[in-house]
């Protein structure tokens, strides 16, 4: 794959506006105008590194001397993806270089800046790895690291998420993560929002999700705030869950089990009672009472039931208290 343009925003200079113009798709005020200055000053600084790719000179470096980032950018998974790299530099070689540092910590060692899947090929194949060396401080690193990602088109959301997590925990400014992952600021908190809210080992037993997007993620956190966790870090540690192959059906499964967590409760629904009877000792008045739900209904067979009825209601308070009272002294 060619990297020509993979550091366009990177190594090349912003395009000259016309001042007098008059155009712009927004003014620049504030908190705005500085944050895109703080990016384009960081953009400026990488272009430092002189084109970091385009006509440097290429070397083979052995596979054992040279070290993955000091931040990881890929989640493990895609095992499909990484084999048919593998045989295809196994049947053509390795088309285009890996971007490393000398390594800050030992003089003798690289560090890898971009490249982690060609050098694994490398390794695997017993083969020395072609590579371009240049000397980065850890801020451009993570810049370049960052742009290479994004102009991958196999990155998903959660891996870019993690990624910028990772970087924010490392003390980079938003200016910086933003910069790395060629994004805006409302977008940088969609991802963070996520990411600190899903625990990374939930994160981690889903896996990378390809195709996952943002707004089902996003979802996905929300639920897990709702529910507290819901158990999910116990479920995803069952065979239900672990013995499932592909990542993205783990999202589906782990997110299925959080909406079930979140689902309101069944209202519980109040059974009648049977119907109950009654007659006087002369026969001459008889009811049926039926108890039903937020209801007492009764039904006479005889003249006399409603004189009965009205007598009974006018006693009704006098028999309430009656039986209040039977209640207080039985601790019913």
């Amino acid at each position: 794959m060619a990297r020509k343009d993979v550091l366009l925003g990177l190594t090349s200079p912003a395009p000259e506006r016309d001042k007098n113009s008059g155009t712009s798709s927004y003014a620049m005020r504030g908190a705005t105008k500085s944050m895109l200055s703080s990016i384009g000053e960081l953009s400026a600084q990488a272009a430092r590194a002189e084109k970091l790719l385009e006509g440097a000179a290429v070397v083979e470096l052995d596979p054992a001397l040279v070290d993955t980032s000091f931040v990881s950018d890929r989640m493990p998974g895609n095992d499909e993806a990484y084999a048919e790299l593998l045989e295809a530099i196994r049947e053509r070689g390795q088309d285009s270089p890996i971007l490393v540092r000398p390594h800050p910590k030992d003089e003798n060692r690289y560090m890898v800046v971009f490249g982690h899947r060609r050098l694994r090929v490398a390794k695997e194949l017993k083969r020395p790895v072609k590579a371009v060396i240049k000397k980065l401080d850890d801020e451009v690193h993570v810049i370049a690291q960052g742009q290479e990602n994004s102009a991958r088109d196999n990155l998903s959301f959660i891996e870019k998420a993690v990624f910028a997590q990772k970087l924010t925990d490392l003390g980079y400014s938003r200016e910086t993560v933003q910069a790395a992952l060629s994004t805006d600021n409302p977008m940088l908190t969609r991802m963070l929002s996520v990411t600190k809210r899903v625990p990374q080992a939930i994160i981690d037993a889903i896996g990378s999700s390809k195709n996952v997007g943002r707004d089902r993620w996003i979802d996905f956190a929300a639920h897990y705030k709702k529910a507290n966790g819901g158990g999910l870090d116990a479920f995803i540690a069952s065979p239900e869950f672990t013995t499932i192959a592909s990542s993205d059906d783990r999202f589906t499964k782990a997110y299925a089990y959080l909406k079930a967590q979140n689902k309101p409760a069944p209202k519980k629904v109040r059974l009648p009672s049977a119907a109950t009877s009654w007659k006087s000792n002369d026969s001459a008045v008889s009811l049926t009472i039926s108890w039903k739900t937020k209801k007492t209904q009764r039904d006479g067979s005889n003249p006399n039931v409603e004189p009965f009825s009205a007598w009974l209601t006018n006693r009704l308070d006098t028999l309430y208290e009656e039986y209040q009272q039977k209640q207080s002294n039985t601790g019913d």
